[in-house]
């Protein structure tokens, strides 16, 4: 592998927003980067033809879940994950701790690993750090992340409990991950406590990761809670390696994290409106059942270039909508992940041209008015 991969470039700075390239064996991902998720090899009803068009350039997979179905075994079979889901650009594989801790009353913990039942069949099965090292190794992605534990942001004594354990697991995972052409990202947890945090952030530096990511944020702290923390993590964390923000993918959060140091932010939310029939437009969420669409001829959102909205008007989206008509979903999957590439496309840009902060205030301005409607 040559050593010109997993290296990190900055390239333009606004205050703390960067915008650079991080290079892995399948393309470079230039940062600020959306990454779809494709939890079970497939970003939902999304061709990775389409995802392409789109502009995304880094897909995220699910760990826990591709071990329970296919299996990583056969996923290796098959000539790993890339060729598996027919993706050439670059992957990243979460390590399905925070899978399997939401699982509560299906699964125990302690400080060798984690033991569940599969939500799947309510088979037993039992997670280490060694062991995820092996099924992120089977699938081959370009970053993989290490084995942590999340827990509940604001109670104190359970992230104390949580956060010896994700590092006594980084250094396991470290240890056993044998793969050159793979980056393995360590994961800065602490809830909402900064002196947690910067004890996280100051142990995995020292393990000298080549990228490092900020958990257990979005996951019932406020907003001004994940802000401090990310403040925090931005000051402490190294300027040359990668930050990501995960489980993270709304226009008014990646204005918020990106102006704070982040780099990459993945999400579900874009398909996963989309399946409920909400489409993301500048004026706020749109309901496309709603009965006032019906005769509707104009697209989704005016001006926008994705295919759903150069070719369909909301009154036929509806009408597939109501229909449970397939091609609704895709249709308002397309948009939705084209808002969120093309938000991150216009940050980006802006970096460089040194007008970020003006299109953040313009944007979170408008996000504002729109939600005090």
């Amino acid at each position: 592998m040559s050593n010109n991969f997993f290296t990190y470039e900055k390239f333009a700075q606004v205050g703390r927003a960067r915008a650079g390239v991080f290079r892995t064996p399948h393309g470079d991902i230039p940062t600020p980067v959306f990454a779809p998720v494709g939890t079970a090899a497939t970003v939902k009803g999304v061709p990775p033809r389409d995802l392409k068009e789109l502009g995304a350039t880094l897909v995220l997979s699910n760990t826990y879940h591709l071990y329970l179905r296919p299996g990583d075994e056969l996923i290796a079979c098959m000539g790993g994950l890339h060729q598996f889901m027919g993706w050439a650009g670059p992957l990243l594989t979460d390590s399905g701790g925070f899978q399997v801790f939401s699982l509560q009353d299906l699964r125990k913990v302690d400080d060798d690993g984690v033991t569940f039942r599969s939500h799947l069949d309510g088979s037993t099965h039992r997670f280490t750090p060694e062991k995820v090292m092996s099924i992120e190794e089977n699938l081959g992605a370009d970053i993989a992340m290490v084995l942590d534990e999340c827990a509940p942001p604001t109670q104190r004594e359970y992230n104390e409990q949580a956060l010896r354990r994700t590092h006594l697991w980084a250094e396991r995972c470290q240890k056993a991950h044998t793969r050159s052409d793979q980056a393995l990202f360590g994961i800065v947890q602490g809830g909402v406590f900064p002196d947690l945090r910067e004890q996280s952030a100051r142990f995995l530096i020292d393990l000298d990761f080549p990228g490092y990511a900020v958990g257990g944020l979005a996951v019932g702290e406020t907003k001004e809670q994940m802000h401090t923390v990310l403040d925090l993590t931005d000051q402490l964390l190294p300027e040359n390696k990668p930050r990501y923000l995960m489980g993270v993918g709304t226009a008014e959060d990646f204005f918020e994290a990106v102006s704070r140091g982040i780099d990459i932010f993945d999400c579900v939310l874009p398909t996963r409106l989309a399946r409920h029939g909400a489409a993301f437009t500048h004026s706020g969420r749109m309901n496309l059942r709603n009965l006032s669409l019906s005769e509707d001829k104009r697209p989704i959102e005016e001006g926008c270039p994705c295919y759903a909205c150069q070719h369909f008007t909301r009154g036929y989206i509806r009408h597939l909508m109501v229909s449970k008509e397939i091609l609704g979903l895709y249709l308002a999957s397309i948009h939705n992940l084209h808002f969120l590439l093309d938000t991150m496309r216009q940050i980006r840009e802006s970096i460089f041209a040194g007008t970020f902060e003006a299109l953040k205030a313009e944007m979170l301005a408008l996000l504002k008015l729109k939600s005090e409607k």
